[in-house]
């Protein structure tokens, strides 16, 4: 299969994306960025279509999809009810990094392809202009993960998810670097109680702005066994390189950069991960993540897949404190470490 690749800078081309929109109606895959991260779209409503996105990905049948939508009035075809929190958190983050679980309508409408089986559907409005116009041209609610082999780091730049995609996908749309680096927050209310079931941009003090109850699932930082689970990002291995991973944590700096210089004394050939500022305290090859949480959350998956390009046989990573987008960065590095981790 040749891919297409189509060019789109942040001066919107609607003709472009009118051409990308064709495939989406054909029933093939494309490759499309959104605020968070890049995704493999297809038409939400096309068995066969979302069937190709699993083989692309080579991604579990159990873990359910994202569907993408323009505007309510799609919102309303999908799902059975809307309750008054969910209408609450729509009006606040709508269009956002905010994935809301709700009870679908009708399986011939989104199918068990979609949902892992489940009688709930995710649902989120991508706050970025190409996607948005191309779910309208295409007039479809478009089902889509991140794009990227299952359990690698998510696509944030087209160049390096690019070799693992091309020839398994149709069209990809490459707009240069997403801007907010980390896959939306995903959040399930039951009794009122919004619970958290994958942490990102938006954050639990966000959503408690709203005079809202807020709870984190337990597997966000936990592994998750063999039951079904209404969120992609908690059951499987996320988001990993190929080497070898240790997240490394402490409130104290310096206890933590103490112990990760030892650790390089241990090891050989250590790459380490860490904030900017810390930079030029390290025994060891260094790569920066960035100076605030924002920029971290922006910088993680791609160097992630750097490190795989470097001369190195483990990975030493500075963690980061669990307030704020700093719950995000660390639930993806701890997948991302398999759960090899040291606090102090």
């Amino acid at each position: 299969m040749e891919t297409k690749y189509i060019n789109i800078d942040k001066d919107i081309d609607i003709e472009k994306i009118k051409e990308a929109s064709e495939y989406i109606k054909q029933g093939k895959l494309v490759v499309f960025p959104t605020e968070t991260v890049y995704g493999i779209g297809a038409d939400a409503t096309n068995e066969y279509a979302v069937k190709r996105i699993f083989e692309a990905k080579g991604r579990k049948s159990d873990n359910p999809l994202i569907v993408h939508i323009s505007n309510i009035d799609m919102l309303r075809t999908i799902v059975s009810d809307i309750g008054k929190v969910e209408q609450n958190l729509i009006e606040k983050f709508w269009p956002g990094p905010l994935t809301i679980i709700f009870n679908r309508k009708d399986e011939k409408i989104i199918s068990n392809i979609v949902t892992g089986g489940l009688d709930t559907v995710g649902v989120r409005m991508p706050n970025n202009i190409i996607a948005l116009n191309l779910i309208k041209e295409s007039n479809k609610p478009i089902a889509a993960p991140s794009a990227n082999i299952s359990g690698r780091p998510s696509g944030t730049i087209i160049s390096d998810i690019k070799n693992e995609l091309d020839g398994k996908v149709e069209c990809i749309i490459d707009s240069g670097a997403t801007e907010v680096g980390v896959e939306s927050t995903v959040v399930r209310v039951i009794n009122g109680i919004v619970n958290i079931l994958r942490p990102g941009k938006i954050t639990k003090e966000d959503i408690e702005s709203l005079g809202l109850e807020v709870q984190f699932d337990k597997h966000i930082f936990e592994k998750v066994s063999e039951e079904k689970v209404m969120s992609p990002g908690m059951k499987y291995r996320h988001y990993a390189p190929n080497k070898r991973c240790i997240m490394i944590y402490s409130e104290d700096d310096n206890k933590m950069i103490e112990k990760i210089n030892e650790m390089c004394m241990e090891y050989k050939n250590v790459i380490v991960l860490c904030n900017s500022k810390n930079k030029e305290k390290y025994l060891c090859n260094t790569i920066e993540l960035g100076y605030t949480l924002d920029e971290i959350a922006q910088n993680i998956f791609r160097v992630l897949r750097q490190v795989d390009r470097m001369n190195g046989d483990i990975v030493l990573i500075e963690g980061v404190k669990k307030a704020g987008i700093g719950v995000a960065i660390f639930n993806r590095l701890i997948r991302a470490c398999e759960y090899n981790y040291i606090e102090i």
